[in-house]
């Protein structure tokens, strides 16, 4: 009975842990869904969010020029959704998946179709997955593990900035140097709340970076325009650059 009883307890003690996708509020859906894109894309895209809404969550677009502060600041808080093909011969299936900040799956469903013609057969496959995800209950338990990771702290949207001219900037020796694989950059500081990033070979500015209200954290605006989020990690700076598929890779700047 004793051990019915510890057993028991083990289970009650991991299904309170465990997360599910009610605990959540915000939904993160590509614009480009990696198995649905261009023609093929069926507006699942369009049906999912519309669904979510419904549901009481909030959906973010991927770029999170929309994003709340808060959400900036704790990007835990978001599930990123996915819906994958899974189609077999003779039926139109589809697996919908959400995803946290560390990768970790917390909802999956599967769903089917026997309608033959592909965007009718796969809009009721997905919406045969919607049925299963409940209503939107958001938990304090979720804001406390994001702010419990720093480190997975994503971009935050970059405000307008005029690209500053280098040659309008004095050459300071107290500028610090920089390195990523063979190309060398500079940093110069232009006033107490942003500085540049610039190419060491071409004086082009590589990226403006504008403090936020985090520590270390910058609002970056790329040469070519895109917004995107960069810190300091050990002394080096960290941008992390946009992908087409939503994701995105660090790009680290060695302090010499």
């Amino acid at each position: 009975m004793k051990k019915i009883s510890i057993f028991l307890s083990v289970i009650f003690v991991g299904l309170i842990k465990s997360q599910t996708i009610s605990d959540y509020k915000y939904i993160m859906i590509p614009s480009e869904i990696t198995d649905f894109k261009g023609n093929r894309s069926f507006g699942l895209g369009n049906i999912l969010g519309n669904a979510m809404k419904g549901k009481k969550y909030i959906i973010l677009s991927e770029t999170k020029t929309d994003w709340p502060e808060g959400v900036l600041a704790n990007p835990c808080q978001v599930l990123n959704a996915d819906i994958q093909d899974d189609k077999s011969m003779f039926r139109n299936k589809v697996i919908l998946e959400f995803k946290d900040c560390n990768s970790k799956v917390i909802f999956t469903e599967k769903g089917n179709s026997g309608i033959k013609e592909f965007e009718a057969g796969y809009k009721e496959a997905l919406k045969q997955t919607l049925v299963k995800i409940p209503a939107s209950n958001p938990s304090s338990k979720i804001e406390n593990t994001a702010q419990n990771k720093p480190q997975e702290t994503v971009q935050t949207p970059a405000q307008t900035l005029e690209q500053p001219k280098v040659r309008e900037v004095s050459s300071s020796s107290a500028a610090q140097k920089y390195t990523k694989g063979n190309v060398s950059f500079q940093k110069i500081q232009i006033s107490d709340d942003q500085f540049i990033l610039v190419d060491g070979n071409s004086s082009v500015p590589y990226a403006t970076f504008k403090s936020t209200a985090k520590k270390d954290v910058y609002r970056v605006k790329l040469a070519s325009g895109e917004s995107t989020l960069g810190y300091y990690e050990n002394g080096n700076i960290i941008i992390e650059m946009p992908k087409s598929n939503g994701e995105f890779s660090n790009e680290v700047f060695t302090a010499n």
